[in-house]
C-alpha cells in the first residue's frame, strides 16, 4: 500500500499515511486533530547496483543532438 506525506497547514507538523490510491485524494487529519491539511508532493529514491554492466548504446548515424541530428542543424 503507499504511503502518502502530508503537512498541517494549523501546526505544521508533516505525516505519513498508508492509504489505497483510490483514496490518495481524500482529506487526511493531522495527528493532532487538525483537518487543514495538504498532500506533499514526495520524491522517490531508488538505489541498486546493476548485476551485469552493459555498453552505453552508440549515437546514432545523424549526429545524435536532440533528436537525432534531423531537426537541430
Amino acid at each position: 500500500m503507499p504511503r502518502y506525506e502530508y503537512r498541517c497547514r494549523s501546526c505544521g507538523d508533516t505525516f505519513e499515511l498508508s492509504r489505497p490510491m483510490a483514496e490518495s485524494a481524500d482529506p487526511a487529519t493531522c495527528p493532532a486533530g487538525h483537518p487543514d491539511t495538504v498532500k506533499l508532493l514526495s520524491t522517490v529514491s531508488v538505489a541498486g547496483t546493476a548485476s551485469s554492466s552493459a555498453p552505453a548504446p552508440a549515437p546514432s548515424a545523424g549526429g545524435g543532438g536532440c533528436c537525432g541530428g534531423g531537426c537541430c542543424g
